[in-house]
């Protein structure tokens, strides 16, 4: 699959009415925008190739998906007022966009040298990232948003898998509601996982469907961990990082681990 062929599946599964595709040769992207609002979604093709290339057709119909429910989100309205239980934090990467393309700033908070955090309104299969305009709409502080979302987030079920690999155990969170990766922010969790560890405790969120806690025993365990954060990262929907972080004393602390064996 080439990124012509490519181009042409997606712009034959997106097309409709009140939409407006648009192609950057030079970036590779495609812009499928919504021409009631003048709001879109920038797909990378590259990126699409890439997961094609594992997961084959379910590679397409879930970015298909993703653009859908995102237009949709778009066009439903927002309303933060009577609805708080549906705000959440969100973790992004470091080099996630800070505003959206039309210029409007998202609420944003600092998290790590590698992450931020922003602030979703759930809307069902989908979210809506809250931005100034959202804000200002519905007269609400940036303040009384975090801590509603940070409260939420507490809120939101925390079942783990636990897998042993060369004498390291790993923690999986995966329940695919879209939060995955912000538990991550819940400091009580977090601390209540770090009484079970005897190691070193390393945490990864590849990507926004999975949190990965690692008791790490030996060297191995951080080859084990960088090699399922990186495979994570290179087939997350929305990527985060490939980096791991240490906790230690309430704290993340991004660390590069440089495996040496697979």
């Amino acid at each position: 699959m080439d990124s012509k062929k490519m181009r042409r599946e997606l712009e034959a599964r997106l097309t409709g009415k009140d939409k407006l595709i648009t192609y950057d040769r030079e970036k590779d992207q495609l812009r499928i925008e919504s021409t009631l609002l003048g709001k879109g979604i920038t797909v990378s093709i590259p990126g699409v190739i890439a997961k094609w290339q594992i997961e084959q057709e379910k590679a397409i119909d879930e970015i298909v998906y993703y653009v859908e429910e995102g237009l949709r989100a778009m066009t439903d309205p927002v309303q933060l007022k009577d609805h708080e239980k549906k705000i959440f934090p969100v973790i992004r990467s470091g080099s996630f966009p800070t505003e959206a393309a039309e210029g409007n700033p998202f609420l944003i908070d600092e998290h790590t040298a590698e992450t931020k955090i922003y602030y979703a309104y759930d809307m069902g299969n989908t979210y809506r990232l809250i931005d100034k305009q959202i804000m200002e709409k519905e007269g609400w502080e940036a303040s009384r948003i975090k801590e509603i979302a940070l409260f939420n987030a507490r809120s939101l079920s925390t079942p783990l898998k636990e897998d042993q690999v060369a004498g390291n155990i790993f923690y999986f969170l995966n329940t695919n509601d879209g939060y995955d990766a912000s538990r991550i922010v819940n400091k009580g969790f977090l601390n209540e996982i770090e009484k079970r560890i005897t190691g070193t405790m390393v945490l990864a969120v590849p990507h926004q469907d999975v949190l990965i806690i690692a008791d790490i025993r030996n060297d191995k365990g951080y080859d084990v961990l960088a090699q399922m954060a990186m495979s994570f990262f290179a087939n997350g929907r929305v990527p985060i990082t490939a980096l791991s972080f240490l906790y230690e004393a309430g704290e993340l602390e991004p660390i590069f681990i440089l495996g040496k064996n697979k």
